[in-house]
């Protein structure tokens, strides 16, 4: 079984207050040109993404520069739902394994799209993120805009240990009945400091 946990990619798609505006145009219409073809104009940060360390840190280390594997590996879900504030647990010890691609299930995912998604949603701690270092996380995911707010001190603790930060997620919750799962979060073959990724989970049973 897949679940895609990603948002579709369209025109007037929401994004981070201030960045630029996703266009999707087609361009050449098969009516009229003999083939179809199609226009994207979009930041790397719009809907589902995968964030690369060198969004917040003064780095050269482009995403189509880490090797493909960093982005696969064994699924592990966080239900937090409820909760504004996600800090570290006790219970996270055993969970979470060396490699683990850590998917945090806030519920605001259901929110993407409206008022206040980008600007009222659960925020992560140092302290879970220190435990993400710990750990040794692949990647935290997450159905919100981001780990953290201003000045997105979270971010740079994984970034400083090249832990990379999936946002945006949708259909977190279809996760909670899938069992044991892989997580596929491929960014583009892109020279940028992050990309918009595919993300899907697959079942392992």
């Amino acid at each position: 079984m897949l679940i895609d946990l990603s948002h579709p990619i369209r025109t007037g798609m929401p994004v981070y207050p201030g960045d630029t505006a996703t266009e999707l145009e087609h361009a050449k219409q098969f009516a009229k040109d003999g083939y179809n073809n199609h226009l994207l104009t979009i930041n790397m940060h719009a809907g589902t993404h995968v964030d690369g360390p060198m969004h917040l840190l003064d780095i050269d280390n482009r995403i189509n520069e880490f090797q493909v594997d960093r982005f696969i590996g064994r699924g592990c879900l966080l239900d937090v739902r409820g909760q504004s504030v996600i800090d570290a647990r006790p219970e996270y010890e055993a969970l979470i394994q060396p490699n683990d691609i850590v998917i945090v299930l806030t519920g605001h995912g259901k929110q993407y799209g409206s008022p206040g998604y980008f600007d009222q949603y659960p925020v992560l701690t140092e302290g879970f993120a220190k435990l993400m270092v710990r750990k040794q996380a692949k990647m935290v995911g997450l159905d919100t805009p981001s780990p953290d707010q201003y000045p997105f001190e979270v971010h740079r603790i994984l970034f400083r240990e090249q832990i990379f930060l999936i946002e945006n997620l949708a259909n977190a919750e279809q996760l909670l009945d899938a069992g044991p799962f892989e997580v596929i979060a491929l960014p583009l073959h892109i020279d940028a400091d992050s990309s918009v990724a595919r993300v899907v989970a697959r079942s392992l049973t």
